[in-house]
């Protein structure tokens, strides 16, 4: 598996395990990854958990994942699943889902 093209960029799936819903986490990873120039998605989803699509540099992807870990001040995160991948550019923007 490549995990990064020529260019320097890659897509990161990040699912973000612990009190993450209702503390303004999604918000707070919206404001993260525009700071970073990242493009993608993030959302809540059924099992508690928030999901995080990004693409970007791999630098500011690894920047993304390490604030993932600890999230806006009111949530406590307790686990962070991280998948690298090839960057496909389907995303003009980053967005709250």
């Amino acid at each position: 598996m490549t995990t990064q093209n020529k260019s320097g960029r890659a897509r990161l799936h990040l699912i973000v395990v612990g009190r993450v819903q209702g503390v303004g986490f999604r918000f707070s990873a919206y404001d993260e990854a525009k700071e970073l120039a990242l493009a993608g998605w993030v959302r809540n989803i059924a099992s508690g958990e928030v999901e995080i699509i990004a693409e970007g540099s791999r630098e500011n992807l690894q920047m993304l994942a390490a604030w993932a870990h600890l999230g806006p001040p009111s949530a406590h995160v307790t686990a962070v699943r991280e998948e690298w991948g090839d960057v496909t550019g389907e995303f003009p923007e980053f967005r709250i889902r």
